[in-house]
């Protein structure tokens, strides 16, 4: 069972004009609400993919309210944790007239940190095999947080697999999580070096396994790639060459495929390319609308071969 957990969830609204312009009365396409935050598009994407996950998460207020009513909606299993915090919205705007994506992301309020704690002891009730916690922190919340994620996770003997960014993620330096997914630049601060050339990266990941952050680290290139480097495997995948609408929720595309990958114990190389193929999927489609299974499912054959159970 995969338990994916958002401590900053948001309501995805989405919308599009022909041009901005300053000082003018923009007029604007029907706005598209969707349900947002790294662990629940997890949750979306695997439901794409036809695996099962529970979405763990904090709501409060009116947003709150409408994110489990759109959870619902979408069919989407979840636990939901009661908070008098008005939880936050995000928007993405798409300028027609030159396919610009412009893309507003709020911080959202400050959850207390016992509510949050309340959230983490339900991991044990789920009992989850592999724990998806992913996103950004709500204010307030100390950036050691996922270290406690994995901890509690690690103690019900589940694979715990963390996308974060920024402090939080330089935080789960000696933690020994599963799985992380840095970028290049946020594998340069994990290290404290200025920049990595892309030949360097293997060994970087290398490095940052040594220093403990993770067992497996996939280090995402975007339309260049990826690496995943363990203790003993090196593998890069190539990205397949798509027409580009969206980059929102590819991230979480990317590890969601991974992760339905390893939960029917696959190779890593090949958990690699699945997810490629699912986070270049997901950028063929406007707004915040994650991947079509048919592209996934194409792009990953022309990577690797038929996919077969």
């Amino acid at each position: 069972m995969i338990l994916t957990i958002t401590l900053n969830p948001c309501i995805d609204k989405s919308t599009q004009l022909p041009q901005l312009k300053p000082e003018a009365k923009l007029r604007c396409s029907e706005v598209v609400n969707e349900p947002g935050g790294g662990g629940i598009n997890v949750s979306k994407a695997l439901k794409k993919l036809g695996a099962s996950s529970v979405a763990l998460f904090p709501s409060g207020g009116h947003n709150g309210n409408m994110l489990c009513s759109l959870l619902n909606e979408e069919g989407i299993v979840y636990h939901a944790v009661d908070t008098n915090v008005e939880t936050r919205e995000n928007w993405v705007v798409l300028e027609a007239s030159t396919n610009h994506q412009f893309r507003f992301t709020f911080p959202g309020r400050a959850v207390q940190e016992e509510t949050i704690k309340s959230l983490i002891d339900q991991i044990r009730n789920f009992t989850p095999t592999f724990v998806v916690a992913s996103g950004s922190l709500p204010p307030g919340l100390p950036d050691y947080f996922y270290g406690l994620i994995v901890k509690n996770a690690t103690a019900v003997g589940a694979k715990c697999i963390v996308d974060t960014s920024g402090p939080a993620l330089q935080a789960l330096k000696g933690k020994h999580t599963y799985l992380i997914k840095p970028n290049i630049s946020e594998l340069c601060k994990m290290l404290n070096v200025e920049q990595l050339e892309k030949k360097e990266v293997a060994d970087a990941a290398q490095q940052a396994i040594l220093d403990g952050y993770a067992q497996v680290m996939v280090v995402s290139m975007g339309p260049d790639g990826a690496w995943l480097v363990s203790k003993d495997e090196r593998h890069f995948a190539s990205a397949p060459s798509v027409e580009k609408r969206s980059t929102v929720g590819a991230g979480d595309s990317m590890v969601a495929g991974i992760t339905y990958m390893l939960q029917q114990e696959r190779p890593l190389e090949e958990a690699l390319r699945f997810g490629v193929a699912c986070g270049s999927a997901a950028t063929m489609n406007p707004g915040t609308q994650l991947f079509h299974k048919e592209d996934v499912m194409r792009l990953f054959t022309t990577m690797n071969g038929p996919f077969s159970r």
